[in-house]
């Protein structure tokens, strides 16, 4: 497969051996708690404008997340996504969006452990969006409601949700003893300090697009209708050609996994018992950057999927 210097098509969140199973079990416990609260204040103030909206943003960042970007050293960063989708969304619905991600990504893609999906979950979707929303919240009563002041506030909100999000994964390593603090948490701050550069950059420039598109996406009123056939169908565009592009992705290993190798315990890692489309490659196909595109595209379809699904579910209980 050939590589762009710049954008990898292979992730890494936290595989299973990385975490003990106490430490797994106290994080699947809290995620299931904290994801549960969330239905229920998706449901309470789901409306017809947000199925669209979060089915697509939920497959537009499956597909982003696929795009790792070189950063320096040999390494490489990934959309995460949680302050957009907080952004756009509120804090529980994007809990939801950005659960369903993590989740298909282990289950469908063995990217993450099963063990400890439950701290990928804690890590990405909870601590990723909790942070976001508190920071662009507090950024936008400093700098206002202008454009430039939402387009810094949405750049702070990201590169804080990565640089918290990471502390939170290295703090759970050394409490594993996988690693000393004293070693895995400054390796984990110093590159994804770096790499948080990279997700503001690219939820600033989302925000621009959408200030200049669709502005009201940005007022998040979850009682109001828009228009659902428009985001459906753009929204679904961006997902399918960041499918197609996902063979460009940096062959650099990811934050963690650099990380790992270079503190000596990237073989603590453990593969999956099962394979379904593992590396983001469909099977069967003999071309590699096919094989990635294809599977790219089923899983923006399974996300989208399974999102609105979701929340359509939750909207028919509401009215029965």
């Amino acid at each position: 497969m050939s590589h762009l210097p710049f954008l990898s098509s292979k992730l890494m969140h936290i595989p299973d051996g990385f975490l003990s199973v106490l430490v797994s079990v106290i994080f699947w416990i809290i995620s299931i708690m904290v994801i549960i609260k969330a239905l229920r204040e998706t449901n309470r103030l789901l409306s017809e404008r947000q199925l669209p909206l979060m089915g697509v943003l939920a497959a537009a960042i499956f597909a982003g997340q696929m795009l790792n970007f070189t950063v320096i050293g040999g390494t490489s960063g990934h959309l995460l996504g949680a302050a957009l989708a907080t952004i756009l969304l509120g804090p529980w619905s994007a809990i939801i969006v950005i659960t369903s991600v993590v989740s298909i990504q282990a289950l469908v893609f063995q990217d993450g452990g099963l063990i400890v999906l439950g701290a990928n979950i804690f890590n990405m979707a909870i601590i990723g969006v909790l942070v976001s929303n508190s920071i662009f919240s507090l950024s936008k009563k400093l700098f206002g409601s202008k454009k430039w002041g939402i387009i810094v506030s949405g750049f702070l909100a990201a590169w804080g949700s990565i640089f918290i999000a990471s502390l939170s994964c290295a703090i759970q390593l050394a409490i594993s003893g996988t690693s000393p603090a004293n070693i895995v948490i400054p390796a984990m701050a110093g590159i994804h300090a770096l790499i948080g550069i990279g997700e503001g950059l690219i939820t600033a420039g989302a925000i621009i697009f959408i200030l200049a598109a669709r502005k009201d996406l940005l007022e998040v009123n979850l009682t109001n209708s828009a228009n659902s056939k428009g985001i459906l169908i753009g929204g679904s565009i961006i997902a399918v050609v960041l499918a197609i592009l996902s063979p460009l992705a940096s062959s650099h290993p990811d934050g963690l996994e650099w990380v790992a190798e270079k503190s000596g315990f990237l073989g603590f890692a453990n593969d999956a018992f099962y394979n379904i489309i593992p590396d983001y490659t469909f099977p069967g196909i003999d071309d590699p950057s096919l094989a990635t595109i294809v599977a790219g595209i089923l899983g923006v379809v399974i996300v989208f999927s399974v999102v609105v699904g979701l929340s359509q579910r939750k909207k028919q209980t509401t009215i029965n």
